[in-house]
Protein backbone atom coordinates (compact mmCIF):
# COMPACT_ATOMS: atom_id res chain seq x y z
CA UNK A 1 0.00 0.00 0.00
CA UNK A 2 2.26 2.39 -1.11
CA UNK A 3 1.80 5.91 -0.23
CA UNK A 4 -0.05 7.24 -3.59
CA UNK A 5 0.81 10.66 -4.08
CA UNK A 6 4.40 12.45 -4.94
CA UNK A 7 4.37 14.43 -1.49
CA UNK A 8 7.09 13.37 0.66
CA UNK A 9 7.14 11.78 4.24
CA UNK A 10 9.62 12.33 7.32
CA UNK A 11 8.66 9.51 9.60
CA UNK A 12 10.73 10.99 13.12
CA UNK A 13 11.92 8.38 16.34
CA UNK A 14 11.45 10.74 18.91
CA UNK A 15 14.64 11.89 20.84
CA UNK A 16 16.44 9.55 23.53
CA UNK A 17 14.49 9.47 26.76
CA UNK A 18 15.82 9.23 30.50
CA UNK A 19 15.72 6.13 32.45
CA UNK A 20 15.10 4.33 29.51
CA UNK A 21 17.91 1.59 29.55
CA UNK A 22 16.93 -2.06 29.92
CA UNK A 23 12.93 -0.71 30.85
CA UNK A 24 9.99 -1.48 29.17
CA UNK A 25 8.66 1.67 28.80
CA UNK A 26 6.13 1.61 25.64
CA UNK A 27 3.59 4.25 26.99
CA UNK A 28 4.68 5.28 29.51
CA UNK A 29 5.55 9.57 29.22
CA UNK A 30 8.76 9.78 30.30
CA UNK A 31 10.97 12.92 29.66
CA UNK A 32 13.22 13.44 27.10
CA UNK A 33 17.19 12.23 28.47
CA UNK A 34 18.44 15.95 27.10
CA UNK A 35 15.89 18.65 25.42
CA UNK A 36 18.68 20.31 23.50
CA UNK A 37 18.42 17.20 21.63
CA UNK A 38 15.49 18.74 19.46
CA UNK A 39 17.12 21.16 18.10
CA UNK A 40 19.46 19.00 15.57
CA UNK A 41 16.69 17.36 14.62
CA UNK A 42 14.80 20.35 13.94
CA UNK A 43 17.40 22.03 12.10
CA UNK A 44 17.63 18.81 9.67
CA UNK A 45 13.67 18.67 8.79
CA UNK A 46 14.02 22.13 7.74
CA UNK A 47 13.78 21.12 4.11
CA UNK A 48 10.24 20.02 5.21
CA UNK A 49 9.03 22.84 6.26
CA UNK A 50 5.55 24.11 5.93
CA UNK A 51 4.44 19.75 6.16
CA UNK A 52 1.37 18.97 7.73
CA UNK A 53 3.48 17.81 11.49
CA UNK A 54 1.52 14.52 12.97
CA UNK A 55 2.61 13.64 16.45
CA UNK A 56 2.27 10.90 19.05
CA UNK A 57 0.39 12.77 22.16
CA UNK A 58 3.19 11.30 24.08
CA UNK A 59 5.50 14.36 25.45
CA UNK A 60 8.82 12.44 23.85
CA UNK A 61 6.68 13.01 20.45
CA UNK A 62 4.83 15.86 21.00
CA UNK A 63 7.96 18.06 22.43
CA UNK A 64 9.87 17.77 18.93
CA UNK A 65 6.34 17.93 17.13
CA UNK A 66 5.82 21.43 18.92
CA UNK A 67 9.17 23.03 17.85
CA UNK A 68 9.09 22.18 14.60
CA UNK A 69 5.66 23.94 14.55
CA UNK A 70 6.53 26.77 16.65
CA UNK A 71 10.12 26.95 14.09
CA UNK A 72 8.48 26.53 11.26
CA UNK A 73 5.37 28.94 12.50
CA UNK A 74 2.41 27.15 11.51
CA UNK A 75 -0.43 25.31 12.99
CA UNK A 76 0.36 23.06 16.22
CA UNK A 77 0.95 19.49 15.12
CA UNK A 78 -1.91 17.03 14.77
CA UNK A 79 -1.47 14.54 18.20
CA UNK A 80 -3.02 11.00 16.93
CA UNK A 81 -3.70 8.26 19.25
CA UNK A 82 -2.94 5.49 16.63
CA UNK A 83 0.98 6.58 16.47
CA UNK A 84 1.12 5.69 20.20
CA UNK A 85 3.87 2.91 20.98
CA UNK A 86 2.38 -0.34 21.46
CA UNK A 87 0.96 -0.86 24.94
CA UNK A 88 3.11 -3.07 27.07
CA UNK A 89 0.29 -3.36 29.93
CA UNK A 90 1.63 -5.03 32.78
CA UNK A 91 5.08 -5.01 31.40
CA UNK A 92 5.18 -0.74 31.42
CA UNK A 93 8.17 0.54 33.33
CA UNK A 94 9.96 -3.16 34.44
CA UNK A 95 13.30 -4.00 33.53
CA UNK A 96 12.93 -6.27 30.57
CA UNK A 97 15.09 -8.57 32.79
CA UNK A 98 12.40 -8.84 35.60
CA UNK A 99 9.26 -9.98 32.80
CA UNK A 100 8.90 -13.57 33.45
CA UNK A 101 11.08 -15.25 30.77
CA UNK A 102 8.51 -17.83 29.63
CA UNK A 103 5.80 -14.39 28.96
CA UNK A 104 9.26 -12.96 26.79
CA UNK A 105 9.39 -15.93 24.51
CA UNK A 106 5.91 -16.29 24.42
CA UNK A 107 5.93 -12.75 22.89
CA UNK A 108 8.92 -13.48 20.41
CA UNK A 109 7.44 -16.63 19.01
CA UNK A 110 4.37 -14.94 17.88
CA UNK A 111 4.36 -10.82 17.85
CA UNK A 112 1.01 -10.75 16.31
CA UNK A 113 -1.06 -12.44 18.34
CA UNK A 114 -0.08 -12.15 21.89
CA UNK A 115 0.18 -9.26 24.53
CA UNK A 116 1.52 -8.74 27.39
CA UNK A 117 -1.43 -8.85 30.67
CA UNK A 118 -3.44 -6.01 29.60
CA UNK A 119 -1.47 -4.42 26.32
CA UNK A 120 -1.66 -4.66 22.45
CA UNK A 121 -1.18 -7.22 20.51
CA UNK A 122 1.29 -6.38 17.67
CA UNK A 123 -1.68 -6.94 15.30
CA UNK A 124 -3.74 -4.54 16.91
CA UNK A 125 -0.48 -2.04 16.68
CA UNK A 126 -0.37 -2.67 12.72
CA UNK A 127 -4.42 -2.27 12.50
CA UNK A 128 -4.29 1.20 14.01
CA UNK A 129 -1.03 2.38 12.66
CA UNK A 130 -2.09 1.18 8.93
CA UNK A 131 -5.21 3.08 9.68
CA UNK A 132 -3.44 6.18 10.27
CA UNK A 133 -1.37 5.44 7.01
CA UNK A 134 -4.50 5.35 5.13
CA UNK A 135 -6.04 8.70 6.06
CA UNK A 136 -2.57 10.45 4.76
CA UNK A 137 -3.34 10.63 1.18
CA UNK A 138 -6.23 12.66 1.81
CA UNK A 139 -4.13 15.59 2.74
CA UNK A 140 -2.42 17.80 -0.17
CA UNK A 141 0.48 18.91 2.28
CA UNK A 142 4.20 17.19 2.84
CA UNK A 143 3.88 15.49 5.85
CA UNK A 144 6.18 14.77 9.04
CA UNK A 145 5.20 12.27 11.50
CA UNK A 146 6.21 12.22 14.94
CA UNK A 147 6.11 8.44 16.49
CA UNK A 148 8.09 5.49 18.59
CA UNK A 149 9.61 2.40 17.31
CA UNK A 150 6.97 0.21 17.05
CA UNK A 151 4.57 2.43 14.62
CA UNK A 152 7.80 3.09 12.65
CA UNK A 153 8.03 -0.63 11.49
CA UNK A 154 4.76 -0.34 10.63
CA UNK A 155 5.04 2.80 8.95
CA UNK A 156 8.34 2.02 7.16
CA UNK A 157 6.95 -1.36 5.78
CA UNK A 158 3.37 0.75 4.13
CA UNK A 159 5.97 3.08 2.72
CA UNK A 160 7.55 0.42 1.23
CA UNK A 161 4.89 -1.66 -0.46
CA UNK A 162 6.63 -4.45 2.07
CA UNK A 163 4.85 -6.65 4.26
CA UNK A 164 4.78 -5.73 8.37
CA UNK A 165 8.00 -7.14 10.27
CA UNK A 166 7.67 -6.36 13.70
CA UNK A 167 11.42 -7.78 13.96
CA UNK A 168 12.43 -5.17 11.91
CA UNK A 169 15.34 -2.74 13.30
CA UNK A 170 13.74 0.16 14.32
CA UNK A 171 15.28 3.74 13.84
CA UNK A 172 17.18 5.20 16.48
CA UNK A 173 16.11 7.93 18.92
CA UNK A 174 16.40 11.09 16.87
CA UNK A 175 16.67 9.49 13.31
CA UNK A 176 14.70 10.43 10.44
CA UNK A 177 13.70 8.09 7.35
CA UNK A 178 12.23 9.54 4.37
CA UNK A 179 9.71 7.67 1.93
CA UNK A 180 11.42 6.23 -1.06
CA UNK A 181 10.39 8.26 -4.56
Amino acid sequence: MRYSTKQPIALVRHPAVADATGRCYGRLDLPLADAASIAPIVTALAPMRGATIHTSPLARCRLLAEALAADWRQPPPIADPRLLEMDFGAWEGLAWDDIPRADLDRWAADLLNFAAPGGETGAALTARVTDFWRNLPEQPNPHVVVTHGGPLKVLMALAEDQPVDLLRPTLPTGAIWHTPR
